[in-house]
């Protein structure tokens, strides 16, 4: 979606489970046809595990007349091996090794860039940070430079503490192309990465604290509201009122009401505070987030409001609860994948989108110039 709102155009996508696939698709048709009414529909272009398709089966099925002049891959391989509140098997886990398997199809496809999404604990953790050395070298050695960075969604104005690794590759004659200089193997800091609009942002504000009982609860006046659960919460901007809006778990326990407040310190029932960001989402696993008033959990459409999803986005009311919050736990936050996408496009544009000298391109529609850049998503969620 970030992507898309950059200008890019995702022409194939993979994943492996059905159901999100279902989900992918309701939620991305009525996002388009909220814009464009006569919208076709919008579906996952494969449902195999990524593991099952060859690179050569993804270039035909993606570009059966030819590849374009320009193109590349984005996505997310499963990040529990690498998480630290996961099982931190890493490159031996069962998702972790996707990882490994997502840049091999990306040599195999030989795309011009790419981005490639995990968690923090990828880069962070020594024995995981050795594992993405190897995934970098790979990358390097198939002819890309490579660039990574952690984003926190924070800094870019969503309401959530959720800190991601992204990694950039581009060829490395587009690289020296757009620069206008070699990048030589091993440099880094050579992309042109987003400006976070709120720089530092946990450090930077008096964040308030848990709120005292039967007291108002106050906004620090320094603190910019759109960096608050209030924000997207409050009542003139009701999310109950939309789709999705009362999806919602019962509240059977006790905590319900006696939590309070901003009181995030634990590991599971944890408060918000409407004046103060959510802690990362990871709704539907180890992790219950409460209402900051009200007695019980984020409804499905408070939590796509966290993640930064439009509104115009919904999915469908017969799905179980357990995969609408998975599925949006699991995803980018939409304003920081399209911030990412936007620089990416802008570092792009440097070459005029025209082909490589030394690249051949297959495309009828070759005459010199490209639209939209296209995107391959491999998802594998």
């Amino acid at each position: 979606m970030g992507f898309e709102q950059a200008g890019f155009s995702v022409i194939w996508s993979n994943d492996a489970n059905p159901v999100f696939a279902d989900l992918y698709s309701y939620g991305m048709t009525k996002w388009k046809q909220s814009k464009e009414p006569g919208a076709g529909m919008v579906s996952i272009s494969c449902i195999k595990k990524i593991e099952d398709v060859p690179a050569q089966e993804i270039m035909k099925s993606a570009f059966p007349y030819g590849k374009p002049l320009l193109f590349g891959v984005i996505g997310g391989p499963p990040c529990p091996d690498f998480s630290v509140g996961g099982k931190n098997k890493g490159g031996k886990g069962i998702n972790g090794r996707l990882s490994e398997i997502y840049i091999d199809r990306i040599c195999g496809i030989k795309p011009y860039f790419f981005i490639f999404e995990n968690v923090s604990g990828l880069y962070k953790i020594k024995k995981h940070r050795d594992y993405l050395k190897g995934l970098e070298d790979a990358a390097e050695g198939a002819g890309y430079c490579i660039d990574l960075k952690l984003l926190n969604a924070l800094e870019y104005g969503v309401p959530q503490d959720r800190e991601r690794l992204i990694m950039v590759g581009i060829k490395r004659k587009l690289v020296q192309r757009c620069l206008g200089r070699k990048v030589v193997k091993g440099e880094r800091g050579w992309f042109y990465w987003p400006v976070p609009n709120y720089r530092n942002a946990k450090q930077k504000y008096r964040w308030p604290s848990i709120a005292a009982e039967g007291k108002r609860v106050i906004k620090p006046s320094a603190i910019p509201i759109r960096l608050t659960i209030h924000s997207i919460l409050n009542r003139k901007n009701d999310p109950a009122r939309l789709p999705n809006g009362k999806d919602c778990f019962k509240a059977y326990s006790k905590r319900f009401k006696t939590i309070k407040e901003g009181d995030t310190a634990r590991k599971s029932f944890k408060r918000l505070h409407r004046y103060r960001f959510s802690p990362t989402a990871c709704y539907g696993h180890n992790e219950v987030h409460l209402h900051p008033w009200r007695p019980r959990r984020l409804s499905v459409r408070e939590a796509m409001r966290i993640q930064g999803v439009p509104d115009a986005y919904e999915l469908p009311s017969e799905a179980s609860l357990t995969t609408k919050y998975s599925i949006v736990s699991n995803g980018v936050p939409v304003p920081l994948a399209f911030k990412v996408a936007k620089s990416l496009r802008k570092f792009l544009d440097k070459a005029n989108h025209r082909a490589i000298p030394d690249e051949k391109v297959n495309s009828p529609e070759s005459d010199g110039k490209a639209g939209k850049p296209r995107a391959v998503n491999q998802k594998n969620r």
